[in-house]
C-alpha cells in the first residue's frame, strides 16, 4: 500500500493553481484527489479536539491525516519529560480516530544524538501512535539509533533536500517520505523532474514488494509544485 500527498492543504498562493471558490472548500477539493495529508499547522499550534473531531467528520472514509507533534515537545523541550505533550496530543489523536494517519515528530537541527531521551519519549507514546523520527542532526544517523526506532516499532522518516542525508531505510512496516523539494541550496524549493518521481516510484514500488506501507508527502509548496508532483508521482505507481 502507498498513500501519496502534501504536507499541509491551506496555502493562499495554490488559488487559481489548485484551489477554485472559498477557502472553506478547498479540503472537498483536496481530499477528491488524494487519499492522505499530513497536518503541518499542529507544529506551530497544537488544535484542540474539537477542530480534530471536526476534520474527521469531513474526511472521507479511507482517508488518513497524518499530523505533526507540537514544537513545544520537540523543539522547546527537545522531548525532555514529554508526558505531559503525550496527554494533548494522544487526546488530539483519539478524536481523529477512523481518520488518524501516522505521528511524524521532526527534531530540531540543533538536537545531537540522545539515545536515552529517544528511547524515553518512545517508550512514553502509546503504541497506536505509529510514530515517525525525522532527525535534522547528522549526528543520530548510525546504526544504533536505526535499532533502536526497531526496537519501538518506530519508523525512520526518509528525506529529499537541501543539504538533508537521503538514507533510504526502513525501520517498521511503515516507510514514511518527506519530500522538501529538489532545490541544492534551499528547502521547500523547485519542482521534481519525472525523472525524479520515476526513481521515487521505483523506490516506493520495492518498499511495497517488501511488505511495506508507503507513505510519501511533498513539501515544497511553492508555486503549488507539492501538488503537481504528488499527481505525477501517483500517476507514476499507478501506471
Amino acid at each position: 500500500m502507498a498513500r501519496v500527498g502534501t504536507s499541509g492543504w491551506v496555502y493562499p498562493h495554490w488559488r487559481g493553481r489548485v484551489y477554485h471558490g472559498p477557502q472553506s472548500g478547498w479540503l472537498a477539493q483536496y481530499v477528491a484527489e488524494f487519499d492522505t495529508v499530513e497536518l503541518n499547522g499542529s507544529f506551530y499550534r497544537w488544535p484542540g479536539e474539537a477542530r480534530f473531531a471536526a476534520w474527521r467528520d469531513r474526511l472521507p472514509e479511507g482517508f488518513e491525516m497524518t499530523v505533526k507533534a507540537p514544537r513545544g515537545l520537540t523543539h522547546a523541550r527537545r522531548l525532555r519529560e514529554p508526558e505531559v505533550w503525550i496527554d494533548r496530543v494522544t487526546s488530539g489523536l483519539h478524536a481523529l480516530r477512523g481518520r488518524r494517519g501516522p505521528l511524524i515528530v521532526q527534531l530540531p537541527p540543533t538536537m545531537e544524538r540522545d539515545d536515552a531521551r529517544l528511547d524515553h519519549f518512545l517508550t512514553s507514546l502509546p503504541d497506536w501512535t505509529r510514530p515517525v523520527v525525522e532527525f535534522r542532526h547528522p549526528s543520530w544517523n548510525e546504526e544504533e539509533v536505526f535499532q533502536l526506532l526497531e526496537r519501538h516499532g518506530a519508523a525512520y522518516c526518509v528525506m529529499s533536500g537541501a543539504k538533508l542525508p537521503c538514507i533510504l531505510r526502513a525501520t517498521s512496516r511503515l516507510v514514511y517520505v518527506r519530500l522538501h523539494g529538489p532545490d541544492s541550496e534551499r528547502l521547500y524549493g523547485g519542482s521534481y523532474s519525472d525523472d525524479d518521481m520515476a526513481w521515487w516510484a521505483e523506490r516506493i514500488r520495492e518498499w511495497e514488494r517488501s511488505g511495506h506501507d508507503v507513505y510519501a508527502y511533498f513539501n515544497n509548496d511553492g508555486e503549488a509544485h507539492a501538488v503537481f508532483n504528488a499527481r505525477t508521482l501517483k500517476r507514476m505507481l499507478a501506471a
